[in-house]
């Protein structure tokens, strides 16, 4: 089962469209259930979840950890992936300091 753990410092006033781009699962190669977790270290970001066309979260904050989300219990969002889907976390921080997202995402074929 993949398992993507990314960490990414998302500078003031400034966004990732995909904090995942260029990852070997990015694109599904098969239909995928998708589980995803995320976390910022302070408060003040956004987070925006996509699925080829499915909006899996519209734009949210995420909850503060110092940590990666805990597999199972913190992953709060899931969807199911077609052949050539594009799975894409976009993180917005409008905020005057740097911040930190810290994404779960885990893969199992159907």
């Amino acid at each position: 089962m993949p398992v993507i753990m990314n960490t990414t410092s998302i500078l003031a006033s400034s966004s990732n469209p995909n904090v995942i781009s260029g990852s070997a699962f990015e694109f599904a190669r098969r239909r995928t259930i998708v589980s995803v977790g995320c976390a910022q270290s302070a408060t003040g970001m956004f987070a925006q979840i996509t699925s080829g066309s499915d909006t899996i979260a519209e734009e949210f904050e995420p909850p503060i950890l110092t940590r990666y989300p805990i597999i199972p219990d913190e992953m709060y969002f899931s969807d199911v992936m077609e052949l050539g889907d594009r799975l894409k976390i976009a993180y917005r921080n409008p905020t005057v300091g740097a911040l930190t997202a810290r994404t779960a995402i885990q893969m199992q074929d159907v």
